[in-house]
């Protein structure tokens, strides 16, 4: 066991915790003032459920045991678990894997909430995360990164830190179950506009301070390839929020606020399954690539197919994670890490980038029909949407009886 890398890891871990309030101020910046509680609320709400589920049962279910699709239960609620190390990593205690890992599985299903902000009932979406992180997530946690996983180690597949596990999954149930409640009223009419670009900037600043604890704490130790995530994540960062400014002076003519936001954060995303396995000059065309394919989702397939992902969690997330994904296949490098099989395709190899592919089309089958299961045992047990009445009035009074922005009346 390693001190130094025990601290890292938590350190990391408190990182990746602090992106589920960045993700909250960042969702929450994006849509109109009547529902901004009601959506920042989504997100911290999965703090508290996300980590009880983790501690209960979920770690077991992702992480222990050597089955190709699921864990087992011996460790519930870290059941047989000290304080010494894990079989995941031998430099840090067990218990500061299981804590990194917990911010992951709140994140993920936080991520999701953008997609369906503004029309869904808060009890809706508690009862769909519980059953949507048994289903969805904690399998295919287990299969990329669990002993034995049928995407990681039958398979083949890479995921650093999350391409296929958080982004993919969480982008693609996003779209699924935005379809499934329908547009929001008056969707094709009315003008959304962003009620906030100040909460916007700081949940994406937040976003990304906890990003570098995300991809570098994936090395699981303060090394070398922690530092090579690091750089790897800032580069693509930092080449995907110019890509997305170059195209908002190519299409209106001026660079947005909320655009460099929205580049910096695909950035984020679109390096994350790689950063622990590309070089770092591939991070610089990974970033800009990612931009115009997520920029031209957002404002093109959107409006052509009709669907109302509300923060577009599709648009960014499933799209953005798709492209990391397949970037992965084309440039990750065995000599940077050696969990990857093969070089990448740009490098003469097709092993890995038909790994690639294929695991990215099983995780959007899994998502696509695990979304559907969820919903439909929630719809089961109450609606999925508010009334036209309670999404006319706001859902932060009509669901939490509570204001953002409150009208003073004297010193009230």
């Amino acid at each position: 066991m390693n001190t130094g890398d025990t601290g890292f890891m938590l350190i990391c871990a408190a990182l990746v915790l602090f992106m589920t309030p960045g993700l909250a101020f960042f969702y929450g910046g994006l849509v109109r003032r009547k529902n901004v509680l009601n959506t920042m609320m989504s997100s911290l709400c999965i703090i508290g459920l996300a980590a009880v589920m983790w501690i209960a049962f979920g770690y077991s279910l992702s992480f222990n045991g050597e089955g190709m699709f699921i864990g087992n239960l011996k460790q519930a609620f870290l059941n047989g678990m000290g304080m010494g190390t894990g079989t995941y990593a031998d430099s840090i205690p067990a218990y500061v894997f299981v804590a990194f890992q917990m911010m992951f599985a709140i994140i993920t299903p936080a991520l999701i909430t953008g997609s369906v902000a503004g029309r869904m009932k808060f009890k809706a979406l508690f009862l769909f995360i519980i059953l949507w992180s048994i289903v969805v997530y904690y399998p295919l946690a287990h299969m990329v990164w669990g002993h034995g996983g049928f995407l990681g180690e039958v398979l083949g597949s890479v995921d650093f830190a999350g391409g296929n596990v958080v982004h993919i999954s969480s982008g693609v149930s996003g779209l699924v179950l935005a379809i499934m409640l329908g547009k929001r009223r008056g969707y094709e009419h009315q003008s959304y506009r962003i009620h906030n670009i100040p909460f916007v900037i700081l949940g994406a600043s937040i976003l990304y301070f906890g990003w570098l604890g995300f991809n570098a704490g994936s090395a699981l130790g303060a090394n070398g390839l922690a530092a090579h995530a690091f750089l790897t994540t800032t580069t693509s960062c930092g080449a995907a929020m110019l890509s997305w400014m170059v195209v908002d002076m190519i299409i209106i003519g001026k660079p947005t606020a909320v655009g460099a936001a929205t580049g910096l954060v695909l950035g984020l995303v679109a390096i994350t399954p790689g950063a622990g396995f590309v070089p770092i000059w591939s991070s610089f065309l990974i970033g800009a690539i990612v931009s115009p394919i997520c920029y031209f989702t957002m404002s093109v397939v959107k409006r052509k197919f009709g669907y109302d992902d509300a923060l577009d969690a599709f648009g960014c997330h499933g799209v953005g994670g798709i492209w990391g994904g397949i970037a992965t296949g084309i440039f990750a490098k065995s000599s940077i890490n050696d969990v990857a099989r093969w070089d990448g395709l740009a490098f003469g190899d097709w092993h890995l980038f038909a790994a690639q592919l294929l695991s990215i089309v099983i995780t959007i089958i899994i998502a696509i029909i695990g979304t559907l299961i969820c919903g439909l045992i929630v719809k089961l047990i109450t609606p999925l949407r508010v009334t036209e009445q309670e999404e006319r009035i706001g859902l932060d009074k009509a669901q939490h009886g509570e204001e953002a922005y409150p009208t003073f009346n004297g010193l009230d």
